[in-house]
């Protein structure tokens, strides 16, 4: 029997590796392209190690456009969207685990309900009140329509609920309040969760296409995902250029996920422990 299931861990194991061997040969391919000459690009067999290295030249090319303003537009919007987001996520979470007032399981499932509404249904209202407000074409704006998720806080809920009420009632005696005990006690124990939701809030915003399209229309403005659109246009032909633009792009989200890895991976575990 232990024959048995050690082989099928190590076949298991073996198909798992090849699958994932599989889905990285896009991201390995993309990788060797920025780094040849675009007359390389499309040999056949594909050389995975080019044999005329062009990497300086193309990555030069590339960030002496308008590239790096792209950059820090969408490092700007990510950050500061991932930061309001987490922040209203958690004080709404907060006051529906543990703060009793009158129609608030009335209000979560509204808040929920509005979940079930496709993004695309209300382009038409946030635009109309984005112009409203003079906020179109901004990235306050942009800000603004990303700084609160429903999937954050039923998410961020979750983990609310299993925290013991009885921290909060020791909390009480010694005379603190609802804003103490959310921010020195309650978010602590809620960490890895936090960090798991703000490490996809991120990855979200900065792959985000729609919302640049529709509410920024000057291109000083523009983040990554239009960057890249507009440098595809005027580059199209050159792909090696192309890989090195997305190569960059994606550098940032690699990093920040080997950063968080440890929080998402607690984070995780924290909902399998309370499931």
């Amino acid at each position: 029997m232990d024959k048995n299931k050690r082989l099928k861990k190590i076949i298991l194991t073996i198909v798992m590796a090849l699958f994932g061997i599989l889905f990285m040969t896009p991201f390995l391919w993309m990788i060797s392209a920025s780094m040849k000459p675009e007359a390389d690009v499309f040999i056949f067999p594909i050389q995975w190690i080019p044999k005329h290295w062009n990497l300086v030249e193309n990555y030069k090319t590339v960030w002496t456009t308008k590239f790096p303003l792209y950059y820090w537009n969408s490092i700007k919007v990510s950050v500061l969207t991932t930061a309001l987001s987490v922040l209203f996520s958690s004080m709404a979470a907060y006051a529906f685990s543990k703060i009793n007032f009158r129609g608030r399981g009335f209000l979560f499932v509204l808040v929920l309900a509005m979940y079930m509404i496709p993004s695309q249904a209300i382009l038409v209202p946030q635009f109309l009140l984005l112009r409203w407000v003079h906020l179109y074409d901004t990235h306050l704006g942009l800000i603004l329509l990303g700084s609160f998720s429903v999937l954050g806080t039923f998410m961020l809920r979750q983990f609310y609920l299993g925290i013991h009420d009885e921290y909060m009632e020791s909390a009480r005696i010694d005379g603190a309040g609802h804003t103490r005990i959310f921010w020195s006690i309650c978010t602590p124990l809620v960490r890895p969760a936090i960090a798991t939701y703000a490490i996809l809030r991120f990855i979200w915003t900065w792959n985000d296409y729609q919302n640049p399209l529709i509410f920024l229309r000057t291109k000083s403005l523009f983040t990554l995902p239009l960057g890249i659109h507009s440098f595809a246009d005027l580059n199209g032909e050159f792909y090696s250029l192309i890989m090195a633009a997305s190569v960059s792009a994606i550098l940032p989200l690699l990093i920040i996920f080997i950063i968080g890895q440890k929080q998402v991976i607690e984070g995780i575990s924290m909902g399998g422990v309370k499931g």
